[in-house]
């Protein structure tokens, strides 16, 4: 552990004891802290020494032993890590190291990150694993959410129940992402993942063009404080900025460039819908035409009408690029997108976006008359192989739940907000909207089921003066209903 940054921890917290939660097992009833007594109030005579008093909580057994896990080395793997940590850069960085360093110096084991495999195998990379029975690593799997392999590999029995390891409590803060639900599946545990929800979809709004249309850019983050961003507010200054700015006849300043697909789930889970939901019994049941859902869509296909620009036809009269809205808002083509958060970071589609002197504004998808601010999660999920045995599978869990545990004297840090300010965003972007939605998020269920196509046959059908909202649910009722009717057998 490293002594100077223990002492940081503490004087930025001296009031209070940093002690960190964990499941109440029936290896360790209750957490035992090996904290310092109290300073004493005598008055002090002879020189005074300073006391290091640590910040972090030491977890016994039922023997009141600390845990010790036998020098095990656990790997979490996955597509994008490198085995080697950086220097640390930032007094967070330093916290974190000394936090990580310490908990395998105290438990016993040695855990890191790292890449094996690719984004397109690693699903395939499991099972092959798996199914071998493993090998003399210990590896928590990390596999990309939505991926219909898993849920195949759990009803083979590849994956390991984690809601049988009494050393994992996901009512603790750090798995309020909800990964842990996506994946459970008649009564069992079989993914997790710690930490904030990832910022995905939001919409982007160019502060110049609502200005010139009489409207406080402010204003919109003001309705989001207040929890008063509608899908009523949004309509308003869609209709101010929208214009005819030659009076031709035709619009030169579209209130909205969208991806489609991409703001009509934002649109349903904004109005409390959803499109695959889950019964007392853990089956899964179809919702695209639930009153909720219905509602949304029937909202967002009138917004595409009036707002949304179809794009441009090719020379040879072809339906315009699905990514016509990107170059029509770094153009100033139209005043909002709805579209992902990662798009304005470094290398990405509006990270050069003109007329921004002091970044984009980003916030959340308004809400709807049934719902609230809301986004929808697509957190990665971690596993743990079936093929490993009780004590094997504990450790590994015991390990990934510390070495994930929010930092001591860091809790409420939350790593996308600096992510965000490395992009093109305004200020308040990254101090209320990202916090807002990692904290507002939730899971989709239809990511989990296998074969089931959200694109082609539903979301792409979406756009201006497009099908009812009938008949596109025409086209794709009954073939979504039998891919849920066989995730449920």
């Amino acid at each position: 552990m490293r002594k100077p940054m223990a002492k940081k921890v503490l004087a930025a917290s001296m009031a209070a004891a940093m002690t960190m939660s964990f499941a109440a097992c029936e290896k360790a009833p209750a957490s035992v802290s090996e904290s310092a007594a109290p300073a004493s109030t005598e008055p002090v005579v002879s020189e005074s020494v300073e006391e290091e008093v640590s910040p972090y909580t030491v977890l016994k057994d039922a023997n009141g032993n600390t845990y010790d896990l036998g020098g095990v080395e656990i790997i979490i793997r996955d597509w994008f890590s490198k085995a080697e940590r950086d220097e640390a850069k930032t007094e967070f960085e330093e916290a974190q190291y000394a936090y990580q360093d310490w908990i395998q110096e105290t438990y016993n084991f040695k855990i890191h990150a790292e890449t094996i495999g690719d984004w397109g195998t690693v699903a395939q990379d499991f099972v092959d694993y798996a199914t071998a029975g493993g090998d003399d690593k210990n590896y928590v799997f990390t596999l990309h959410s939505g991926d219909g392999t898993l849920l195949s590999a759990i009803d083979n029995g590849l994956v390991y129940d984690l809601s049988t390891l009494d050393c994992l409590d996901f009512s603790e803060a750090k798995w309020a992402n909800g990964v842990h639900k996506l994946y459970t599946v008649n009564g069992g545990i079989y993914a997790f993942r710690a930490g904030w929800a990832e910022p995905r979809t939001g919409l982007y709004f160019n502060k110049k063009i609502l200005r010139e249309a009489g409207v406080d850019p402010d204003s919109i983050y003001d309705m989001q404080k207040n929890d008063t961003w509608t899908w009523a507010a949004f309509e308003e200054i869609l209709e101010k900025v929208q214009q005819d700015t030659d009076n031709d006849g035709t619009t030169d300043i579209w209130g909205l460039g969208v991806n489609e697909g991409v703001m009509v789930t934002a649109a349903v889970f904004s109005n409390g819908g959803k499109y695959v939901g889950q019964d007392a019994s853990g089956k899964y049941t179809y919702e695209f035409e639930s009153p909720e859902t219905l509602e949304a869509l029937e909202w967002v296909r009138d917004i595409f009408t009036k707002y949304d620009w179809n794009g441009p036809e090719g020379e040879d009269g072809s339906a315009p690029s699905w990514d016509y809205y990107q170059g029509q808002f770094q153009n100033g083509g139209c005043a909002f997108v709805c579209d992902q958060q990662y798009c304005a970071t470094p290398g990405n589609l509006f990270y050069e976006q003109p007329e921004t002197e002091d970044g984009l504004g980003f916030v959340m998808f308004p809400k709807g008359p049934k719902g609230k601010l809301v986004q929808t999660a697509q957190d990665n999920v971690c596993i743990i192989p079936a093929c490993y045995d009780a004590d094997r599978a504990w450790k590994c869990a015991f390990a990934y739940s510390l070495y994930n545990e929010f930092v001591p004297g860091y809790e409420d840090y939350n790593p996308y907000v600096n992510t965000t300010r490395t992009g093109n965003f305004d200020q308040r972007a990254c101090e209320e909207t990202v916090p807002l939605m990692s904290k507002n998020s939730e899971i989709q269920l239809e990511a989990v089921i296998p074969n089931l196509d959200m694109g082609a046959p539903f979301q792409w059908k979406f756009g201006p003066n497009c099908d009812p909202v009938s008949t596109i649910m025409d086209g794709c009722r009954d073939m979504y209903k039998q891919y849920i009717d066989e995730a449920n057998q």
